[in-house]
This record gives C-alpha cells, structure tokens and sequence, in this order.
C-alpha cells in the first residue's frame, strides 16, 4: 500500500505541476487538450499493464502444463484416467464448443434481425426494443444463471442441469452484444443502394436479404465473433446450468455437462496442487481460445475496412474515366 501511495502522489503532484506548465505558456484550451490526452494515454496504458500482467501470468503457469505432453491435456478429461495421474480438460473443451456453438445458433439469428429491425424502423416499438437491448447489454451475467435456473432448473431438479440449459443462459447474454454490433454495421450500409433497389421495384424484405445484408456481411462475422468471444468465458451461466462433469458427456440435452470457465472456478479451491494445476491449464486454454477469436474479429473488421477504402479509390480513378 505504501508503494501505491507513493506512485499516486507522485503521478498527481507531476500532472498538476505539468497543468500549470502548459497553462502559464500555451493558455487554458491549450492546457485542456494536454491534460486530457495525457489522462487517456495514462489510462490506456495502466489498462494495457494490467491486461499484459494476467496474459503473462496464465502463460507462464497455465502454459507449461499444456504443452508438458501435447495434446494429451486437451484430449484427456479429469477424472484422472485408467493410471490415475493424468488429468486434462478435453471434457471441458467438450462442454464449452457445444454451448457455445447452441448458443451461437440460437442468438446469432436473433441478434442480426433484431438489429436489422431497428435500423429499418423508426416506431415506439424499435424504441422500446432498442432500451432493452441496451438494457441487457449492461445486465451482470450472473442475472441470466439465475434467470434460467428459477424457470428450469430449479422446478426439475438434479437433472434440469445440462448443456443445453446453459447454452439457452449463454445466448441471453450473446444476443444483446451481437446485436449491438450488428446494429452499428447494418447502420452505416449506404442508403443509395438501398434506394436504387427500391427504385427498381424490390421489395423490402428484397432488399434487405439481397443488399442490405450481403453489403454488411463482413461486419456481421465480426459481430457474431465478438458476441461468441463475449460469452466463452462466462462463468455465472454455467455454474447454474451445466453443473459440470468430470467425464466426458457428448451429449448436451442429457446429463451434467463441464464447461472451461466452471473447470477453473472448481479446481482453483480444491486444496490439491494437482487441481490448481490443471485450474491453470484450463485458464491458459479459455484464454488462447478468446483471443483467437477477438483477433480474428479484428482481422475481418481490419480487411473489411481496407478493401472499402480500395474500392473507394478504384472507383474515384475509374470516374472521370467513364464520363469521357
């Protein structure tokens, strides 16, 4: 405490000292725009250490254990196997791709027509529904656990928990995150193209199917990525539903069902140094499968963004071309 003491003196003492500076050389706007990008770049940077801290940590000790004998962690479960002494997480990569690929299934086509609806109505109703969206996208995840746990799990006891209960907790979450994005995609679709369908006797629906969609197709990859990435590592959900497995259970609608965020949160209080290596096993795991995601929502929305640019030019050069 004493440490951090220090350092935020020392930072709010040097931000003052160097306020004062600029506002007695440059004047007061100019002493406004210095102050707040040296708070944003601050700000950005603590968080960036704090990211890089807890990515460090899971690699070097979740890291090791994966990759001790590879793949045998990611294929074998946690029920310690026929000698007893091997332990994995292949269950719980088991549990997490079905849930989250129902879940997937389920809310992706909500999210996209959801989003599609708000952007094309300008009613009470798309008023109303924008609210709720906007509502879930700030609700703690633990809310739709709970939720699906009072109306499911609770009426049917020992066996309302499955995977497929929680991939029904999961979408509740997805849903509003994807459908946020989608909305912003769908949102700046030009509206001349959906003019000139209209002006050649297209319907709506036409429209929206054949243009509108199909012109925001990268961007709804990336939404739907987005929401996925948003939803593996969520643990409230599971911890309600799925009940978790130290075996290998394929089926989803049958049975308790492990899950990665649930494996962590068991192993990492048992008092064994063996369930707490394997806690961090399936931390590095979860993490690796996150950020693949996340990137490769960045990479469609990167490659998205320069190929627009592109066409952009193209069509600026070719232009004066046609018109001669």
């Amino acid at each position: 405490m004493g440490n951090f003491g220090f350092f935020f003196c020392w930072a709010a003492l040097s931000y003052a000292i160097y306020g004062i500076l600029v506002w007695r050389r440059h004047g007061v706007l100019l002493t406004k725009d210095r102050l707040a990008t040296v708070a944003i770049w601050t700000g950005g940077i603590i968080a960036l250490i704090a990211l890089a801290s807890v990515v460090w940590t899971v690699i070097v000790k979740g890291g090791p254990i994966v990759f001790a004998h590879f793949p045998r962690f990611l294929v074998i479960d946690t029920s310690g196997g026929k000698t007893g002494d091997e332990y994995g997480v292949g269950q719980s990569i088991v549990g997490t791709v079905e849930q989250v690929l129902i879940a997937s299934l389920l809310s992706v086509p909500i999210a996209f027509l959801t989003a599609t609806y708000l952007v094309q109505s300008k009613s009470f109703l798309a008023r109303i529904v924008r609210n709720v969206v906007d509502s879930m996208t700030g609700t703690p995840s633990i809310i739709a656990g709970l939720f699906m746990f009072i109306i499911w799990v609770r009426p049917h006891g020992v066996d309302g928990k499955n995977g497929f209960v929680a991939a029904l907790a999961l979408s509740i979450m997805m849903i509003p995150v994807s459908c946020r994005a989608a909305y912003e995609v769908i949102r700046i679709v030009p509206g001349s193209l959906r003019e000139a369908a209209h002006a050649l006797g297209a319907p709506e629906r036409r429209v929206i199917l054949r243009v509108v969609l199909p012109t925001a197709r990268v961007g709804l990859i990336t939404a739907a990525l987005l929401g996925i990435a948003r939803t593996a590592g969520e643990t409230a959900e599971v911890l309600f539903t799925a009940g978790g497995n130290d075996r290998f259970n394929w089926n989803p609608l049958h049975g308790w069902q492990d899950d990665l965020p649930l494996r962590i949160y068991e192993q990492v209080f048992q008092p064994s140094a063996q369930a707490i290596t394997v806690g961090w096993g399936a931390a590095f795991v979860l993490m690796a499968l996150v950020l693949i995601l996340f990137t490769g929502a960045r990479i469609l929305g990167a490659t998205h963004s320069h190929n627009r640019r592109r066409f952009s030019w193209l069509r600026q050069r070719r232009q004066p071309a046609s018109e001669s």
